[in-house]
């Protein structure tokens, strides 16, 4: 079943890169007592979410952090060194925080993974984007495939505004 506005996040765990290596970090670490803006694709250093998604939320991360968003974060289906490299090449800083779900555990227990197998690809996440407050779904906007138009910094800055 895919996750809805109103529901909660299921308990998950990310890994992220940290000055020591790779850490585990959870649902509650991420998302618990914060105004998080999550944005999902299907896979890093691919076409659009290299030239669009995660730059538009690199562009807007101070006028997100300013309309209410505690942090910015990217989920991905990539290993954790796939995306501390990725997150490094866009020079995303400290404004993105960067989580791999490498086995597509999240996008799973969330109704939103995505077979891309036809790509070469396998499993992968939806390009999605959601804003998440104490950890539950306040906004979500889910892309029809192909599309990049609910799911961008943009349209999840006017939703932050209201």
């Amino acid at each position: 079943m895919t996750i809805k506005v109103g529901d909660r996040l299921p308990e998950a765990t990310f890994t992220t890169m940290t000055p020591e290596g790779p850490a585990p970090r959870t649902t509650d670490d991420i998302f618990k007592g914060k105004t998080v803006g999550l944005f999902a694709v299907p896979g890093a250093f691919t076409p659009t979410c290299s030239a669009k998604h995660l730059p538009g939320f690199k562009d807007l991360a101070a006028d997100l952090k300013a309309a209410g968003a505690d942090l910015i974060a990217c989920v991905s289906v990539n290993d954790v060194f796939v995306m501390n490299a990725w997150g490094k090449s866009a020079d995303v800083g400290s404004d993105i925080l960067m989580l791999a779900d490498g086995n597509a555990a999240f996008a799973k227990a969330i109704g939103l993974e995505l077979d891309a197998s036809k790509f070469g690809m396998g499993e992968r996440s939806q390009r999605y984007s959601m804003i998440v407050k104490d950890g539950v779904v306040a906004q979500l906007n889910v892309e029809a495939p192909g599309e990049f138009r609910v799911s961008t910094a943009d349209y999840m800055l006017g939703q932050l505004k209201g």
